[in-house]
């Protein structure tokens, strides 16, 4: 589905935290999963290889401190927030729309751009 999307002009940006850095072992052994964490990211950087190398497709690597997972669709944000000890998929999601006046969203895409800015990109 993403790479249909980039083909059809969408600007597809994944951004990971890299599975060697401290803060993705830090996260395993938090949530007592050790070196799970990195070797999940590693898996997903495999299932990912058909879309790597395609127009408007970026993938990026991270080494900060993982407070939430982001998922971007025009003006539209899921935001899974991590809970210390708690996995992702146990943790509660925002839906967060964009409105007149108000600066939620802004705060996250904000977020997620100064770390996109810093990040390694993933070769294809």
């Amino acid at each position: 589905m993403l790479g249909e999307k980039a083909a059809a002009g969408a600007r597809v940006r994944i951004l990971l935290g890299d599975p060697d850095s401290p803060e993705v072992a830090q996260r395993g052994a938090d949530e007592g999963i050790d070196d799970g964490m990195a070797a999940k990211i590693r898996n997903v950087l495999v299932l990912y290889r058909p879309i790597r190398g395609l127009k408007g497709v970026e993938i990026r690597l991270h080494r900060t401190v993982l407070y939430n997972s982001i998922y971007r669709g025009d003006d539209q944000l899921l935001v899974n927030t991590h809970v210390y000890g708690v996995p992702a998929g146990n943790a509660p999601v925002l839906h967060l729309r964009k409105v007149l006046g108000g600066d939620m969203v802004a705060t996250y895409v904000d977020s997620f751009e100064r770390v996109w800015e810093q990040a390694t990109p993933v070769g294809s």
